[in-house]
């Protein structure tokens, strides 16, 4: 499901609202979670999953191609890890 979709489900689902105040809405969702993320902040959506960073220290790597050692700076990766409700549903444990 792509952020269209998703806010096609929800002005589908609840016609009171516009569909531009919909997308107005998961546009600050989405916003507020990756704002939180990039201050180092973790975000835990209950039942869901919980969204946090994760730094991947300094290495040396190789390039595939010719085999060459070469230098991975450090860097900040996003890192999700899910919900026990949403890992039960997935494996088919649904109450």
């Amino acid at each position: 499901m792509i952020r269209s979709e998703l806010i096609q489900k929800i002005s589908e689902d609840n016609p009171h609202l516009y569909q531009r105040d919909v997308e107005r809405i998961v546009n600050t969702i989405f916003d507020e979670v990756t704002n939180a993320m990039a201050r180092g902040d973790r975000v835990e959506l209950r039942g869901f999953g919980a969204f946090s960073v994760k730094k991947r220290d300094a290495r040396l790597g190789r390039n595939p191609r010719t085999g060459e050692a070469v230098e991975v700076e450090e860097k900040h990766v996003p890192f999700f890890k899910t919900g026990k409700l949403l890992r039960d549903r997935l494996n088919g444990k649904q109450d």
